[in-house]
């Protein structure tokens, strides 16, 4: 599968979630929620691994991966996550995704400036209509 195609299968699949997600928060406090997620998440994973006999290959995974990846998890699993799914609780699923969109401007910045990665006129007038759309949806909300 191409990387439009898969990214094109996540974005669609990022866009669903919150509706489903603002459903199953009813009535439920955003930690237990995110716990339930994550422990939902972690089985399936550690099942497919399992089943598709991956798990040896966690052994080879080098220790200078694990830093970058923890960091990782904190950041989108653990931090992301919980304000977003408390962010969810509270307002509209279709505000809060199209707020939770703009996280690609810190992308865009932070992998220009850690990896060298080179920044198009294209990325940056995403960027822009990105920052146009929060500032629109922001108006909204009352921010």
């Amino acid at each position: 599968m191409s990387v439009l195609a898969l990214a094109v299968v996540g974005a669609l699949c990022w866009g669903i979630a919150p509706v489903a997600g603002k459903i199953g928060l009813a009535g439920v406090d955003p930690v237990v929620g995110l716990a339930l997620r994550t422990l939902m998440a972690s089985a399936i994973v550690v099942g497919f691994v399992i089943g598709s006999g991956a798990w040896p290959r966690l052994e080879r995974v080098p220790i200078q991966a694990w830093m970058p990846i923890g960091i990782e998890a904190l950041l989108a699993t653990l931090a992301g996550d919980l304000a977003y799914y408390a962010a969810l609780k509270q307002g509209e699923a279709s505000t809060v995704a199209l707020v939770m969109a703009a996280s690609p401007l810190a992308t865009v910045a932070v992998a220009s400036l850690w990896l060298r990665e080179p920044v198009s006129w294209q990325v940056v007038l995403g960027a822009l209509l990105i920052v146009a759309g929060v500032v629109l949806v922001g108006r909204e909300m009352g921010g």
